[in-house]
């Protein structure tokens, strides 16, 4: 019997020390997470950021003067479009900016006075898109 209570004793200290071995690393592992809780909060911000960086080009594209009368001369109220702009989904308005933006380079690339039929046309025909994607989306 004690034999058996040596044994048990050495066993129970031998899993306590173990334990508390372990314990410092285990809570030390716990304090370093693979990513902080910075990046998680930069990670959550992001997606709002680009979708507002996407809605302001496209809103930009339409708000310019030029812009404003290829709308007026097409019967396309401007408020119409502005709505329209705020209830895209995300990868559609992604699309319509990436859009928008390139159009924008090209009316800057030296011509930034006057507008060509062409860019006229890109304008119209993504007012269109916008107000045909809302509807058909809702």
């Amino acid at each position: 019997m004690n034999v058996r209570r040596k044994w048990c004793g050495r066993a129970l200290a031998v899993i306590l020390l173990a334990c508390f071995a372990m314990s410092p690393a285990r809570a030390r592992a716990q304090e370093k997470h693979v990513v902080s809780q910075q990046q998680l909060s930069l990670d959550a911000t992001r997606p709002a950021e680009t979708r507002g960086a996407n809605e302001a080009a496209v809103r930009q594209l339409f708000s310019s003067e030029q812009a404003q009368q290829v709308l007026k001369s097409a019967n396309i109220d401007y408020s119409r479009v502005d709505k329209a702009v705020g209830r895209l989904s995300d990868e559609d308005l992604a699309k319509l900016a990436a859009r928008s933006r390139e159009a924008q380079r090209n009316f800057a690339g030296g011509r930034a006075g006057s507008l060509s039929d062409r860019d006229l046309l890109i304008i119209l025909i993504i007012a269109i898109l916008v107000i045909a994607l809302v509807a058909v989306l809702h």
